[in-house]
């Protein structure tokens, strides 16, 4: 496929604006914090873990006001963590195993597109498989949501349970279950962020051992 020359001129001008943001950033952190990269050279040691959706007006470390280095970040569509994502539980066995987080936090948004799609009974190609997982969580709660008195208030109770089940999802994994049969410290919790305003809010879930999933996941390190 062949791109029209007008094309290539706007792709160029667009990448040549990606790069002068870099400099412009490196720059004014370097006048603010002269030994800031230096310090970023070394062993990252954050202690939070955030799994979050990938909603370009969701950027982690800027809405809770963290540094590069401080938190450790995973981000797909609609936050949810699956057993079968060898990309998600990659990152949760680095985070737990190597950098030793003591907090892993889901984060939802309000509005989520994925979730959104996921509650029409459209076709949305590829991504189904995906949206599938968001409509069981819909068909678990399905009474609670078809009480809701608008679409939007449907829309932003379903980006909450979605949250909460991906939490639950967190905890039942074996790298999770066997840090906390270690005795580690680690507590999964469960948030959201709405765009509207910018405020993050704490659904108050949140788990801290074995003794909060059920039996059938309990897996304890035999080292």
């Amino acid at each position: 496929m062949q791109m029209d020359i007008n094309d290539l001129n706007q792709d160029d001008e667009e990448m040549a604006k990606l790069f002068e943001n870099n400099k412009l950033w490196a720059e004014k952190v370097r006048r603010e914090q002269p030994d800031f990269f230096e310090k970023l050279t070394h062993q990252q040691h954050p202690e939070f873990l955030w799994i979050g959706c990938s909603d370009s007006r969701v950027p982690a470390n800027e809405i809770v006001n963290m540094l590069p280095g401080e938190l450790f970040v995973h981000r797909n569509v609609a936050n949810l963590v699956l057993p079968g994502d060898l990309n998600c539980m990659s990152v949760l066995y680095y985070a737990v195993e190597v950098l030793q987080v003591k907090h892993i936090l889901v984060c939802g948004h309000y509005g989520c597109g994925g979730v959104s799609a996921a509650m029409s009974n459209r076709s949305h190609g590829m991504i189904d498989g995906w949206l599938h997982n968001i409509k069981n969580v819909y068909h678990k709660h399905h009474q609670q949501l078809d009480l809701a008195a608008t679409e939007e208030q449907r829309l932003d109770r379903l980006c909450e349970l979605n949250v909460i089940e991906q939490v639950a999802n967190v905890s039942q994994t074996p790298v999770v279950q066997k840090a906390w049969g270690r005795g580690n410290p680690l507590t999964v919790h469960g948030v959201i962020y709405s765009i509207r305003d910018g405020i993050l809010k704490d659904l108050d879930v949140r788990v801290t051992g074995v003794q909060q999933t059920p039996r059938s996941f309990h897996i304890h390190d035999d080292e």
